[in-house]
């Protein structure tokens, strides 16, 4: 893949950016948010790691000016562990993922890896499908093994979020920020309550679960 590395910190970036070009990428890295606005206005990367905290702009108003322009590309943030109001802000202004700081090499190669399968294979369909599972997003159905199941709006939105990426465990913190707009409108307690009703109307008497609980991580959906 292209990817235009944001990131003001020097050895932090190098780093990054050497082990990206190591998995086979061509890396670009720029230290200033403004710089990285033209850049990806003027060239049509794949996807975008960008720190919040930048000199020239701020990372949301990177993000804010390449959905602005309509651009196909994945965004990647990286933001400070303890500020779940720029994870949220960034979802928001059309981010695809987020990692926190400090983080392993390791998580972030993965991630990389996912969003690059995902632009591979995105298609302009609104549906989602994860074995015997079809999700229409626009009309807000769902079927499983062809029966349509009724769920509710936030049932369909937990759910939602687990389709994307079937396979990938997801916390708690993780899919209430990306289902409630605002920081602390949410209690991770009510994540539970929805996969709850959600197996009880999706596994209908089957033999294996298809929302699997990662113990002390959060939720996945069976791949």
């Amino acid at each position: 893949m292209k990817i235009l590395l944001v990131e003001d910190e020097a050895k932090l970036a190098a780093h990054v950016g050497l082990a990206l070009e190591r998995q086979g990428h061509e890396v670009r890295i720029i230290n200033d948010g403004a710089e990285a606005i033209d850049a990806a206005l003027k060239t049509p990367f794949q996807l975008i790691v960008l720190d919040v905290n930048l000199p020239g702009a701020d990372g949301l108003e990177v993000l804010r000016r390449v959905r602005q322009a309509s651009l196909p590309v994945r965004v990647l943030m990286l933001t400070a562990r303890s500020e779940i109001g720029d994870r949220v802000a960034g979802l928001k202004a059309g981010a695809d993922d987020y990692l926190s700081k400090p983080f392993a090499l390791e998580e972030l190669l993965a991630r990389v890896e996912v969003l690059g399968r995902r632009a591979a294979g995105a298609e302009p369909s609104d549906i989602l499908t994860a074995q015997d599972v079809r999700m229409d997003v626009r009309q807000r159905r769902l079927w499983r093994g062809g029966e349509e199941v009724a769920v509710s709006p936030r049932e369909f939105e937990v759910l939602q979020v687990l389709m994307q990426e079937p396979g990938r465990t997801f916390s708690r913190d993780e899919i209430c920020e990306r289902i409630w707009n605002r920081e602390h409108e949410y209690e991770t307690r009510t994540v539970e309550i929805f996969i709850m009703r959600l197996r009880k109307k999706l596994d209908d008497g089957r033999s294996e679960t298809l929302i699997e609980t990662v113990r002390g991580a959060g939720y996945r959906l069976r791949s």
